[in-house]
């Protein structure tokens, strides 16, 4: 247990002040002595791994920050394919690789996202036409009441589009500490999204694992999606926002006639959160502050040398200007957190 640590090194966007407490969780013993900790002293407790999807407060987090690194990865041969456990801890693509890398096939369009293997069930991450729901077979996770492991399969995550009982109905209840998933072996890859076609055609129409994967990190560097530090626009948590899912009536009422990309979802049209952002007057390449668009990916809102109160200030912008125009509400899919919020 660390007093008084820095926050901003810890995440990609590079923000927040300082924590009363970081914990450093390498196995579930650390996990429940750190939450134990917390519950004695009276603190708030927040978790997380990977630091590719949160924000911190400028005044740090009054609590203790959990820091869940559990490593490990094992492998089982079965009639349908391999089995693929992973520590929570471990790094997202660091696992997409080592598949691609043995011609396990089911998560290669998933590669290059940042992060932790651990959040990946909780955001249901997905890109270029593939999401984690699809492989993932359960997860086991603490409960953070009686700190006792539970485990929930496929069907008991209750998975929606980048989202899951992990955000929603049991947000704060739960650590993942392990993620099972089944990927097949001699699998040709479904190609499902057409940018990523399109950049497969050109390349000669090779489908196979490593050029799939190749080809996805390739368009994710693109739009600065790949973190390094040698590209500023890349200081961001990704996605700030997610594309909006409405109903066939609200789209008809309001966004007929408007050439906005549309996609279909489950229980109505998905529409495009980066058209409805440059086109409600905030364009790639706008900076407020100490905050602005990434030049690359309308969603991105980079960190410019500024604060947590820079890029949430120009959030508030955004959705307010889109729902201003278009009457639509965008959806955070960063997490924010204050500094001090109520004792849990």
């Amino acid at each position: 247990m660390t007093p008084d640590a820095a926050l901003a090194p810890l995440t990609t966007i590079g923000l927040g002040g300082r924590a009363r407490w970081l914990a450093r969780c390498t196995n579930g013993g650390e996990l429940r002595d750190s939450l134990a900790f917390a519950s004695r002293e009276g603190l708030p407790v927040q978790v997380f791994s990977g630091g590719s999807n949160i924000i911190f407060a400028d005044d740090g987090f009054d609590g203790v920050v959990v820091n869940v690194a559990l490593r490990g990865i094992r492998e089982e041969d079965s009639a349908d394919g391999v089995k693929l456990s992973a520590g929570a801890g471990e790094l997202w693509d660091g696992i997409v690789g080592h598949a691609v890398e043995k011609g396990w096939g089911g998560i290669e369009c998933l590669s290059g996202i940042p992060g932790s293997t651990g959040g990946t069930p909780v955001q249901n991450a997905g890109a270029y036409g593939q999401e984690v729901a699809e492989t993932l077979t359960s997860v086991r996770a603490l409960d953070r009441r009686t700190l006792t492991e539970k485990e929930f399969s496929r069907d008991e995550c209750g998975f929606g589009y980048r989202e899951s009982r992990f955000k929603r109905d049991d947000a704060d209840r739960f650590i993942i500490t392990e993620v099972r998933f089944l990927l097949r072996k001699n699998m040709k890859p479904e190609i499902r999204y057409a940018e990523l076609k399109r950049v497969i055609d050109a390349r000669g129409g090779d489908l196979s694992l490593r050029a799939v994967r190749d080809a996805v990190i390739g368009l994710r560097r693109k739009k600065s999606m790949v973190v390094d530090p040698a590209d500023g626009n890349s200081r961001s948590v990704g996605s700030f926002f997610t594309n909006p899912v409405v109903t066939q009536e609200f789209f008809e009422l309001r966004m007929k006639g408007i050439p906005v990309p549309t996609y279909p979802a489950p229980g109505g049209i998905k529409i495009s959160a980066a058209w409805l952002v440059e086109h409600a007057g905030f364009p790639r390449g706008l900076t407020r502050k100490g905050a602005g668009i990434s030049d690359n990916h309308a969603l991105a809102i980079v960190n410019r040398g500024g604060t947590t109160s820079d890029v949430l200030a120009l959030a508030s912008e955004i959705e307010k200007g889109v729902e201003m125009k278009f009457g639509v509400q965008l959806r955070r899919e960063a997490v924010v957190v204050s500094h001090a919020p109520g004792k849990r």
